[in-house]
């Protein structure tokens, strides 16, 4: 490691001073313009939020085994869907069986999805029970920052019984480190604090959607959530496979990522009239 010293050193002579001036200016002119793909805006703006889904960073991380063969038990399907579906058929998915639907509405706290209403609305409207959900980045602001800016952007409740209580997205870092380079104990907080802040809104405990592996890594498999808050698993799979720490089941269950449509299908574990208590609350 080099030691640096003060006082007067080798000199540089005038002519080669301005030369590696404007070396530098070149320098810093090319990393200005240069767009990044990767990491956020110095405002904390995601690069790129449109490319961030309930469920998107799990390929890079996560195998995918064969489509589920157990639908003789009884449950609902669903979907969710992102800026990244654009406008949405929502007749063609109800044709298909789809009966509640959740919609991107946040990320961080800068970025609210451009397609939220033709979404949410569109679903409602073609008469199913629909929800909100909310993409973390812990490492941009608080928990309670981004359940304010949630709730405020799409994600509230009402007691209308066609809407879902909100859901927090807890999944692998898409600009950075797995787990936004947190502590264990740091990430529980952080998730803790968006619950609380959410339910004081809303009135509401929002449903947790996170892979078991990457709830085992970046809160150490923590069994404090599952008393309250209800679980979305994603497993592309022919069954939902183990579960986190704290729940005996699960609530949803994201089975593919590949499905006609919109690409993410869902099943909701129980009876249409069971989804429609939790939309009441």
């Amino acid at each position: 490691m080099p030691v640096y010293r003060c006082g007067p050193g080798r000199r540089t002579p005038p002519t080669t001073m301005a030369a590696h001036l404007v070396s530098l200016l070149a320098a810093l002119a090319l990393v200005v313009t240069l767009p990044s793909a990767t990491a956020a805006s110095s405002e904390g703006r995601p690069a790129h939020p449109d490319r961030d889904w309930m469920g998107s960073t799990l390929r890079d991380h996560e195998s995918a085994p064969a489509l589920p063969d157990n639908s003789a038990l009884a449950h609902v399907e669903g979907v969710d869907v992102s800026s990244h579906n654009a406008n949405v058929s929502w007749s063609k998915l109800w044709d298909s069986g789809a009966r509640f639907a959740y919609v991107k509405a946040s990320e961080g706290t800068s970025y609210t999805n451009p397609y939220f209403s033709q979404q949410y609305k569109g679903a409602y409207r073609e008469g199913m029970i629909r929800g909100a959900y909310h993409f973390a980045l812990p490492d941009t602001s608080s928990g309670a920052a981004q359940a304010d800016y949630f709730t405020d952007h799409g994600g509230g409740w009402s007691s209308d019984g066609r809407t879902l209580p909100g859901v927090l997205d807890m999944e692998y870092n898409p600009y950075g480190s797995q787990c936004y380079g947190m502590s264990t104990g740091r990430m529980i907080d952080w998730i803790e604090d968006f619950f609380d802040t959410y339910r004081e809104r809303t009135g509401r405990d929002a449903v947790l959607y996170t892979s078991t592996t990457w709830w085992k890594k970046c809160t150490g498999n923590h069994n404090g959530f599952g008393g309250w808050n209800p679980l979305w698993m994603p497993r592309y799979g022919s069954a939902s496979g183990e579960l986190p720490a704290g729940w005996g089941f699960y609530t949803f269950w994201q089975y593919t990522d590949s499905g006609p449509t919109v690409g993410d299908h869902n099943r909701f574990n129980g009876t249409l009239s069971r989804l429609k208590t939790l939309a009441y609350g």
